[in-house]
């Protein structure tokens, strides 16, 4: 089947079903102006490379102005670029050069939190009667008695004391990100304009970090989930995305296929998707927190997809992610980073991108990019940072407590984008503000764009497949094998075809099992996608012999029309 390269028309509603998203990690992507540190004129100058790739939008991780506490999570400005990664007119620019492409431009908000240098919190912190105080969430108290014993995803406690006002402030993350008290209609209001300044600069939708936590109620332990959540998401929508066709999707740690039914119903009177966690978080402890490690279950990992799948078909969206800037690379968990490196990052690309959702692509997934192990002095992320410092301070070895960071830590994310095998990955012509994978002589774009044979080329078919074949978007989902602790394989069908997705999470080689050879794709059916060599089936040449085996992280496409 010939792959070809489909624009949307962004004017549609729902045109985000079929697109694909590209998340940029603006300091860790493209240096142009030679200080060591990614900004706008460097995904200006890449941006024929993924509009090669075939992405249709951009979800760029936070270029607002920043002290960069928690790498620009915490906004002082929500309407000014951040310096270091250009100016405004950057920013413009970057738009309009993207929508020549016909590539969207999503801004990443932070309306949970702001920084404690933004200008609200300044003036917040004056006077109880300072009509910014009740911008954020305040309780009295006294230097030796907490309000509660909440504590901060970051470590330490919720609450920050603040001397000359005799009150502490709510912070879920850092010390240096208050809390913004979403009960007050005001704080509200200046959102929703803020909003409404973006869209008129171009912006076609938006990535709403910890959306979940906004209607929090810190008296009863409440962050995620509050009673207010969706009168609040509703509202949002109703005043910032209602008037054109914007993309929009919640970071919502906390969603349930319930919950999520009510973020992306298909009115989209919140929001268009979520981002949910639950196949991200099955390598966690039962009641431990995420740097407690359990091994990984491929059962498991199919049960939840097919769950969201499911749960979900005509009355939500889903969201299809395996990478981003707070987890670790995918082919470093889930794949086989070292023999089966190609091989395991195309099958677990081709899993995803065979369901129903829209995919998002994180930076260097598109070229197999892996973890990194580092000295604990050489990490940057403040999470990581304060997670050895407890785990040491409560006795941990130092050697587990590292293993965990080699696997979790955010800042296998956050290594520079790898183009080409010169000094300095071509990022930059001067060192980075962050390390660079040690293997980017080996793993780079440049090297990808020249073998037909790269992930790079390879995501570049599952792009253009989810836009020829319609039963990529809408059809049913049927899981195959769930008990199977190798083979993963599902269906997907609507009135006129099917498509069969089958691959094998092993190092060695199996026989695809009667279950998956039964069905009408595979019987009848075109193999329109391999991750091996190209095949030909026919019944009595050798090759028939290796059509019902797929080899070590083989997957396949076998397409049927009715």
């Amino acid at each position: 089947m010939a792959v070809n390269h489909i624009k949307l028309d962004k004017s549609k509603k729902g045109w985000w079903k079929s697109a694909v998203f590209y998340q940029v990690y603006p300091k860790s992507f493209q240096d142009s102006n030679h200080d060591g540190i990614g900004d706008l004129q460097g995904i200006i100058s890449r941006l024929d490379y993924l509009d090669q790739l075939g992405i249709d939008g951009i979800w760029m991780s936070p270029m607002l102005q920043s002290p960069q506490v928690d790498n620009g999570y915490d906004i002082s400005d929500y309407q000014a670029v951040d310096s270091m990664f250009g100016s405004m007119a950057d920013m413009e620019q970057l738009i309009a050069e993207a929508k020549k492409r016909g590539i969207s431009i999503i801004l990443d908000l932070v309306l949970n939190h702001t920084s404690d240098q933004h200008r609200w919190f300044l003036e917040a912190k004056k006077d109880k009667s300072n009509p910014y105080h009740d911008y954020y969430v305040w309780r009295d108290g006294s230097p030796e008695q907490l309000p509660n014993d909440m504590r901060a995803a970051f470590g330490g406690p919720a609450w920050t004391y603040v001397p000359e006002l005799g009150q502490y402030y709510f912070h879920q993350f850092a010390v240096q990100q208050p809390d913004l008290n979403w009960d007050n209609p005001a704080v509200r209001r200046e959102l929703y304009d803020m909003i409404r300044f973006w869209v008129n600069k171009g912006i076609e939708g938006f990535r709403l970090d910890v959306i979940d936590q906004i209607a929090k109620n810190p008296d009863l332990g409440i962050t995620g989930n509050g009673p207010r959540l969706h009168e609040f998401l509703r509202e949002l929508s109703a005043e910032g995305f209602q008037e054109e066709y914007l993309a929009t999707v919640g970071e919502a740690w906390g969603a349930d296929v319930e919950r999520a039914k009510l973020y992306s119903a298909p009115d989209c009177s919140e929001l268009s998707m979520v981002f949910q966690f639950q196949h991200i978080c099955l390598d966690q402890q039962p009641g431990k927190d995420k740097w407690d490690l359990a091994p990984l279950s491929l059962p498991a990992l199919k049960k939840c997809m097919a769950h969201w799948q499911n749960g979900l078909e005509g009355q939500g969206w889903n969201s299809l992610f395996l990478n981003n800037h707070d987890l670790p690379r995918i082919v470093s968990r889930w794949g086989n980073n070292q023999e089966y490196r190609l091989e395991s990052a195309k099958l677990l690309g081709a899993l995803f991108h065979g369901m129903q959702g829209t995919p998002f692509i994180y930076q260097g997934e598109e070229l197999g990019m892996t973890n990194v192990k580092l000295p604990i002095e050489e990490y940057e992320d403040l999470e990581t940072v304060n997670l050895y410092k407890e785990r040491l301070a409560q006795g941990y070895n130092p050697a587990d407590i590292m293993e965990s960071i080699y696997a979790r830590s955010r800042d296998n994310a956050r290594t520079m984008m790898q183009w080409s095998g010169e000094t300095y990955a071509g990022f930059s012509d001067v060192e980075p503000w962050f390390i660079i994978n040690p293997n980017y002589t080996e793993i780079n774009a440049e090297k990808a764009l020249a073998d037909e044979n790269s992930v790079f080329y390879f995501y570049q078919k599952l792009i253009a497949l989810r836009k020829q074949l319609p039963v990529i978007r809408d059809g049913s989902f049927t899981l195959l094998c769930p008990d199977d602790e190798q083979i993963f394989a599902y269906i997907r069908e609507d009135s006129n075809s099917q498509l069969l997705v089958a691959g094998n999470f092993g190092a060695t080689g199996i026989v695809i099992p009667e279950e998956i050879q039964k069905q009408s794709a595979f019987l009848e059916g075109e193999l329109i996608l391999s991750n091996y060599r190209k095949r030909e089936y026919k019944e009595d040449s050798e090759a028939a012999k290796d059509s019902v085996m797929l080899e070590p992280y083989e997957v396949r496409y076998y397409y049927w029309k009715k």
